[in-house]
């Protein structure tokens, strides 16, 4: 690449039959390097969630985050850098130089604390936070180099972020181990021509390889002293495929059909009243601790409650008795001293009055005899 920024574009908006007639809009320009941009690549994620990492030849590689089109680390280093790549659990990345260097860069540390044991995150402070990579700790920086001692072109890591390939500008494949960064083994199929990508994949089941892979057990290479076995990729046989499955089905033109599912009636064989359901329903939903002993505790309780009541009323009862007893009683003293009143003023016809009553019941008398 000849430019300093990157553009990134979305696909939609490219392939849009709308939007053909008119120029690409780009989503986001990183225009922060100072020098052509080498390599670029993209984290996990979605679009734009993920992190994008961008190598130049200003000797930095720089963390951007596509969501909000800013800068969160950069890295710089002591040489121009050429390719990078990203382990798949974005914990650290490598970066090769053109004199053959790679550089581990570990996307954690551990913190300064009194015990040492935690681990921080590295950067995100934006532009100013620029992490050198030698100044640091040159000694730790020593111990994760990789010396290929040929300008690299190219990086990929295996599917298991085990293995770490790097192509070289003669056509060798190096396979490093990332734990111990040992020289595993060399593919020179390519040599002479320039590895330009790099990339990892499962190898099939029944893929027939072209290359014969073997085994050597013991060693020394002499006739009858080491034993030497050899054991090759199995190769699956292909046999004729038929038109159909089974040829004695098509003679008997018999057709599988696959009958749907019946469904049967809902309505049970008995009945369900409401009166049950809502019985049912009421034992079901009682609380969990009424059993015997929360029955005899509540039929306590309600024993209690109407003996209560039953005083209560006894009590009223009784004032309203009282009540009524002195009402009776003021009405009757009124009445019998109106009585004695008029009694007292009437006098002498009072006493006439009884003695007519006293002839009047002798002459009855005498008329009876």
């Amino acid at each position: 690449m000849r430019y300093c920024h990157c553009a990134h574009t979305v696909y939609s908006r490219l392939l849009d039959d709308s939007l053909q007639n008119e120029l690409p809009t780009p989503y986001c320009n990183l225009t922060d390097h100072t020098l052509p941009v080498t390599d670029i690549v993209c984290g996990i994620g979605s679009f734009p969630s993920c992190r994008i990492l961008t190598a130049s030849l200003d000797h930095t590689v720089k963390l951007w985050d596509p969501a909000s089109k800013s800068l969160l680390t950069t890295f710089y280093f002591p040489q121009p850098i050429s390719c990078v790549a990203w382990d798949v659990s974005e914990r650290l990345f490598f970066a090769a130089s053109t004199d053959g260097s790679i550089h581990q860069v570990n996307l954690f540390r551990q913190r300064e604390d009194k015990f040492s044991r935690a681990m921080e995150a590295v950067g995100g402070a934006g532009a100013s936070d620029v992490i050198r990579i030698n100044d640091t700790d040159p000694a730790a920086a020593r111990k994760r180099l990789i010396a290929v001692g040929e300008a690299i072109t190219t990086l990929a890591i295996s599917l298991t972020s085990s293995m770490l390939l790097a192509g070289t500008t003669t056509g060798l494949v190096h396979v490093y181990d990332i734990a111990s960064h040992q020289l595993l083994r060399t593919l020179s199929s390519h040599k002479g021509t320039q590895i330009t990508h790099l990339a990892t994949m499962l190898r099939p089941p029944d893929l027939v390889g072209h290359v014969s892979f073997s085994l050597t057990v013991g060693g020394g290479g002499g006739g009858g002293g080491g034993g030497e076995t050899k054991e090759g990729i199995l190769v699956r046989p292909i046999a004729p495929f038929q038109r159909i499955r089974d040829g004695k089905a098509r003679e008997a033109h018999e057709v599988p059909v696959l009958l749907p599912q019946i469904e049967t009636s809902t309505t049970s064989f008995f009945g369900y009243s409401r009166e049950e359901l809502i019985k049912d329903h009421t034992y079901f939903v009682k609380p969990s601790g009424a059993g015997p002993e929360a029955n005899g505790m509540s039929l306590q309780t309600q024993v209690t409650e109407l003996e209560n009541e039953v005083a209560r009323l006894r009590e009223q009862l009784g004032k309203a008795k009282g009540i009524n007893d002195a009402m009776w009683e003021t009405v009757v003293q009124k009445l019998v001293s109106e009585d004695k009143g008029k009694k007292n003023e009437g006098g002498v016809p009072m006493v006439e009055d009884e003695a007519e009553q006293r002839e009047g019941g002798r002459r009855r008398k005498r008329n009876r005899t």
